[in-house]
């Protein structure tokens, strides 16, 4: 299974949408993106994880790497994700607590 990106920015935020896999294979290219982002100026990123079909403990590490970029230049890295599985491990992590966790990519862009 591949990994797909695609990014849309709404406003001083940009979503980053996620599609199938992101474990040691596909997190490079998530982590690329991200890197990207913050290096064009972007520190307000929403990573809309409702396609995502697995996720890793280097995906994991990706997302932690990215909240650490962005919060470098006071920025926030948001998700976006209700797949139970995929909650769970945010959960028993202890990231749940790191990372604000959204219903709904409007949701995200919702909060201040």
């Amino acid at each position: 299974m591949d990994l797909t990106l695609s990014t849309r920015e709404v406003g001083d935020k940009t979503i980053v949408s996620v599609g199938g896999e992101i474990d040691v294979y596909t997190a490079p290219k998530l982590r690329d993106t991200i890197t990207e982002l913050v290096g064009d100026g972007r520190y307000q990123i929403i990573i809309d994880m409702e396609a995502v079909e697995f996720l890793d403990s280097t995906g994991l590490g990706v997302l932690v790497g990215g909240l650490k970029k962005v919060r470098a230049h006071d920025g926030s890295l948001e998700l976006v994700c209700t797949q139970d599985r995929l909650l769970k491990i945010f959960r028993i992590t202890g990231l749940a607590k790191v990372f604000p966790i959204h219903g709904s990519a409007d949701s995200a862009l919702a909060s201040a």
